[in-house]
């Protein structure tokens, strides 16, 4: 069975000979407290901050979790649907969270944001972006007015940008209460090494460092990941093929069932769809040797989603839409 329900990266970013060298030359006898800052200053040059201005964890749900534990007391505010691990962290240590509720179409109104966190108050209010389930990303006017807004009643905005890289680039000023934070279990294909990143001004990132593990990844994941960061231009081809690979998926769904069913225009490495009919081509896959993301929450019944895969296994994903398109459509008028 492929599974495209994760929405991980179908491709190893590192050569076999890579990963030998690498770990050949990890002193995995030693603690790694030298490799996590080489990491730290590698990523941050990458992205074009200071090393001071990251923390990085044992992927991005030890950092939800972090902040779960860290920031004031309060509520947290979230999207639903959004993200699930806001949900099960914030439960896991007592904190109490709150929801704006999504518009008919999974879409959120910046109006109604506003309102519910006046109304709550949240110590923070987290969300993804681009969004987790529907891959629409939301602009930095959104975002600033949300940073504003938090601001003004003396909380903090997480905004969780795990699809970035999938997305588009957008300038946002480093203050005090906003935190970006990343993972590199996606565009960098490295999920199996639990990497997250934390991004804010260093007076903040002080904070959540109270909480930090002496050791908090281990030898190799830095030395792999500091092996990428390291050569710039190998990583950001590695990324620009996983982009091309998101863009194949959105326009084979968009091309032969966009008449369907509901296509959800996407900013990341997977795409949403909704109907009756999409539920249908979620089951031919699956019997098909393809295993898509189908939903237990009320709010997403009809749905289905996708996750990218090599550039063979669309080739075959995209016939088996075409088989099913046909036979769908003969069903119909017969």
């Amino acid at each position: 069975m492929i599974r495209i329900n994760k929405n991980e990266s179908p491709l190893r970013p590192l050569s076999e000979s890579q990963l030998a060298t690498i770990i050949n030359d990890s002193a995995f006898n030693f603690y790694p407290d030298a490799e996590y800052e080489q990491f730290k200053r590698a990523y941050a040059d990458f992205y074009h901050f200071q090393a001071e201005q990251i923390i990085a964890g044992n992927g991005s749900d030890e950092l939800i979790q972090k902040l779960m534990l860290i920031m004031p007391d309060g509520p947290v505010l979230t999207l639903n649907p959004d993200f699930f691990m806001y949900q099960a962290y914030a439960a896991q240590v007592k904190r109490p969270i709150h929801f704006v509720e999504a518009q008919a179409n999974l879409t959120f109104d910046l109006d109604t944001i506003l309102q519910r966190i006046e109304e709550v108050r949240p110590a923070f209010f987290i969300m993804s972006n681009p969004h987790n389930p529907t891959g629409k990303q939301y602009d930095s006017v959104f975002l600033q007015a949300i940073a504003d807004k938090m601001y003004a009643i003396g909380g903090y905005f997480v905004i969780d940008e795990a699809y970035l890289d999938f997305g588009t680039a957008y300038s946002f000023e480093k203050v005090d209460h906003v935190l970006q934070m990343r993972t590199l279990s996606k565009a960098f294909g490295l999920a199996g090494l639990r990497l997250g990143v934390l991004i804010s001004t260093a007076s903040t990132i002080a904070k959540i460092k109270q909480i930090e593990h002496p050791y908090p990844l281990n030898t190799v994941t830095l030395k792999i990941a500091l092996y990428m960061f390291e050569r710039p231009e190998q990583t950001k081809q590695f990324i620009n093929h996983q982009r091309y690979l998101a863009q194949r998926l959105r326009d084979m769904l968009n091309q032969e069932v966009s008449h369907l069913m509901t296509i959800f225009s996407s900013a990341t490495n997977f795409v949403l769809t909704q109907g009756e009919a999409a539920e249908s081509l979620g089951q031919y896959i699956y019997q098909h040797g393809f295993l898509p993301r189908f939903y237990d929450e009320t709010i997403m019944q009809d749905y289905v989603r996708y996750s990218i895969a090599t550039d063979e296994q669309l080739n075959t994903l995209a016939q088996l839409i075409k088989d099913w398109r046909q036979d769908y459509e003969l069903s119909k008028n017969a």
